[in-house]
């Protein structure tokens, strides 16, 4: 009997939750449009505001600063703009401050002009350089209109924390408004916008069991907020026109309910697997790499570097055995490249890394067999280096 497939590639997408997958199968049965006023628009909007207040509550918000999206990418270049309302008042961002770790649908500034955005560097350990976030702060031109700086909580390759409490500080400091990325975060670590310091937060569905397509930009309040990217109905109050897609907003609500509760002892269990993998794997191949290991990351990811062994080579190798992980991130349609993660921290951009992530539904079993997996790959690189 050929050996069963271990799926350790959370950070990609995570496994649909039952309890999600009942909530869309659920909400398909209801034929209603959530604006029409009628009895089933009425329930197909009850299973919307449902949904709000649920996400809401995963992101440590009030319900009525949540807007809906497609997904991350969306709320991403919806809030990334030069051009913000405060009630019917425009608001102008002169520049937009990114760290260089950040997600491509970050990196890539948005609706800002390249020549309006600035990278801010990180240090060798993988966290953002708040000196120079300082001093780049300090240099903006307000003339030009306030600063953004724009700062994952969590990144999705290493899994480094990042000090967003400070970062929120200085920002404050200079006037501008701050954007933290948690899509990584989210039901990994507590999230509460107000006690991170931020003005908006980004999050996905298909991170926390939910379905794919669908999102949230989370807002401290509705007092300043983007202008829109989707135009059309109004829906959302505005923000974001468009049917909202009720079957993937209810099993994104179930999702977000599930994420809140015992996150302690949840990723306490994680960490436990995680840490057993990677002493496994140091014993195996003492020159392996474990990207990020001294300094706080979420409990479920192992971002390493074998020395020698290409990304594309190792994901292959861990396919074929029947374990699915990946080469960094999942964002760029299946392409291996070089981690512009890595480089930030000053690795060699030719080094490869793979990124084993994992989640609740994980076993001892599969950490095992993992391990043995990895252990066939080291002695395959091991036996290639000494025939070449």
């Amino acid at each position: 009997m050929p050996r069963a497939r271990i799926y350790m590639d959370w950070n990609a997408t995570a496994p649909l939750l039952s309890e999600a997958r009942e909530a869309v199968l659920s909400a398909l049965d209801i034929d209603g449009n959530p604006s029409s006023a009628h009895g089933e628009g009425r329930a197909a909007r009850t299973i919307v505001e449902s949904a709000r207040r649920d996400v809401a509550a995963l992101c440590g918000a009030e319900p009525a600063a949540v807007t809906f999206t497609s997904g991350a990418t969306e709320a991403a270049n919806m809030v990334l703009t030069p051009d913000f309302r405060m009630g019917r008042t425009p608001i102008k961002l002169g520049k937009l401050y990114v760290s260089a770790i950040e997600h491509p649908a970050v990196r890539e500034g948005g609706r800002f002009a390249r020549e309006m955005t600035c990278q801010i560097p990180v240090t060798s350990a993988g966290q953002v350089d708040t000196g120079a976030l300082e001093a780049s702060l300090g240099a903006h031109d307000r003339q030009s209109g306030l600063p953004m700086v724009a700062v994952m909580l969590a990144n999705n390759e290493t899994g480094i924390i990042q000090p967003i409490a400070e970062i929120a500080a200085i920002v404050r400091t200079h006037g501008g408004l701050l954007v933290v990325d948690a899509v990584q975060a989210a039901g990994r670590v507590p999230l509460s916008i107000g006690a991170l310091g931020a003005d908006f937060l980004i999050v996905s569905s298909h991170k926390i069991g939910g379905p794919k397509g669908a999102g949230a930009l989370v807002a401290r309040g509705e007092v300043m907020m983007p202008s829109p990217l989707v135009h059309g109905g109004g829906q959302e109050k505005g923000h974001r026109s468009g049917t909202e897609n009720v079957p993937a907003l209810a099993g994104f609500a179930a999702a977000a309910r599930l994420a809140v509760g015992n996150i302690e002892s949840r990723m306490g269990a994680i960490a436990a697997l995680r840490d057993r993998l990677e002493t496994e794997m140091r014993s195996q191949a003492p020159d392996v790499v474990i990207h990020g290991s001294d300094v706080p990351r979420l409990a479920n990811t192992t971002f390493f570097t074998l020395p020698g062994l290409k990304a594309e080579t190792g994901q292959i190798a861990f396919d074929l055995e029947g374990v699915a992980l990946s080469a960094g991130s999942a964002c760029s349609s299946g392409k291996v490249g070089q981690s512009h993660v890595l480089t930030a921290m000053g690795n060699d951009p030719r080094q490869g890394a793979l990124r084993i992530s994992i989640g609740e539904s994980t076993t001892q079993a599969e950490i095992e067999q993992c391990a043995a997996v990895f252990a066939k790959v080291a002695a395959r690189r091991r036996t290639a280096g000494q025939a070449a």
